[in-house]
């Protein structure tokens, strides 16, 4: 009897002790790894990524900070100085800088900034807000690097592209992305911009008048803008072509504003704005001794009020230009606009019941749009 209890002990503790020696094997059993390797540092980096790096370090130098300075009444209608900035790049080796116009107007000192640190002082050359451009200048110096051109007409959606700018002061920082449309239009105050290039490359404050670069290191469009409800970047930039820049660009240079084509339409309204039938502009006032008074077109004799203001009814409606219908004004521009001066046009127009076609050709617009 003694002798089976103490073997039933004997038993038991043995048992005590192979679990415990188990769990305890269990508790400390190392779990199971797989070893990264790193990569090679001798293997080439990544396509993109070799892109990116390589379009940086050739555009880079020819990208500037630029920083405003103006003045404006406060409330105590005083005089106070107010700063702003934006981003440029040199076009030429005579120092010429492309920007954009809302980067630089109303400022009454620029200075601009390269990569290196190097600031110096430019002035203002000529500005369009029509296409939200304009054209600083420094004084060139040794090794001041321009900005190579592309051709914007023979961009594609899906193509990549890198930006580089100064967001929030953040000198030349870099992104990229891709074209993610072409052909966009946005509404900027009281006309609208056509034709832009859309990206999802960040674009933020401060990029505006940057360079949008294409993978061989060309300028294909010029940052202007962010679409955003809420007031950051939401994958949706906008940039105007780089051929409308150039030609925008030259002028500038030349004459120091745009030069657009004319015809001498002073005031318009759209038609449907007034509930009118017939989509189209109606002419409220013509330029005296213009294409389109000296063609015969009419403007308003009838006053009228819309909307609580004073405006001339009874003028033609102007319904296409050369074939393309103008049911608003900046459809009618995006049109004009496209036109060589000199180059003849035609209307077609109703007045009253009458429909009527008018050929005329353009002339240079004599006004400024500063």
């Amino acid at each position: 009897m003694n002798r089976f209890r103490n073997y039933s002990i004997i038993v038991t503790l043995l048992v005590i002790f192979g679990g415990g020696l188990l769990i305890g094997l269990w508790l400390n059993r190392r779990p199971a790894t797989i070893r990264v390797e790193p990569a090679s540092s001798y293997e080439p980096l990544e396509t993109g990524e070799a892109v990116v790096m390589r379009v940086y370090k050739a555009l880079s130098p020819t990208v500037v900070n630029i920083v405003t300075s103006s003045l404006a009444l406060n409330f105590w209608m005083q005089w106070e100085p107010r700063g702003g900035q934006g981003t440029g790049f040199v076009i030429d080796e005579d120092g010429n800088i492309l920007t954009n116009n809302h980067v630089i107007a109303n400022a009454s000192s620029l200075d601009v900034t390269f990569i290196g640190g190097k600031k110096v002082r430019a002035r203002l050359v000529g500005r369009d807000p029509v296409s939200d451009l304009a054209v600083v200048k420094v004084d060139p110096f040794s090794g001041m690097a321009v900005a190579p051109m592309g051709d914007s007409d023979k961009l594609s959606v899906g193509q990549r592209v890198i930006a580089i700018g100064n967001p929030f002061g953040l000198q030349h920082t870099v992104t990229a992305g891709f074209i993610s449309a072409l052909n966009r239009d946005i509404a900027v105050g009281d006309h609208t911009m056509m034709g832009l290039v859309q990206t999802d490359a960040a674009i933020n404050l401060g990029n505006s008048g940057g360079p949008l670069i294409d993978s061989r290191g060309e300028v294909i469009a010029v940052n202007t803008a962010l679409y955003t409800p809420t007031g950051g970047f939401i994958g949706i930039g906008l940039a105007v072509p780089v051929n409308q820049a150039k030609k925008i660009a030259a002028q500038i240079i030349k004459f120091g504003r745009a030069i657009y084509p004319w015809l001498g339409i002073k005031s318009s309204m759209n038609t449907a704005q007034l509930g009118l039938p017939t989509k189209g502009i109606l002419i409220m006032e013509l330029a005296p001794g213009s294409p389109a008074a000296n063609a015969g077109l009419r403007g308003g004799d009838q006053l009228a009020f819309f909307g609580g203001r004073p405006i001339l009814w009874g003028g033609d409606i102007i319904t296409s230009i050369d074939g393309t219908p103008t049911p608003t004004l900046d459809e009618f521009n995006n049109v004009l606009y496209q036109k060589k001066i000199g180059e003849s046009v035609r209307l077609e127009i109703v007045r009253g019941k009458q429909e009527m076609t008018v050929d005329m050709k353009t002339v240079s617009d004599p006004g400024t749009r500063q």
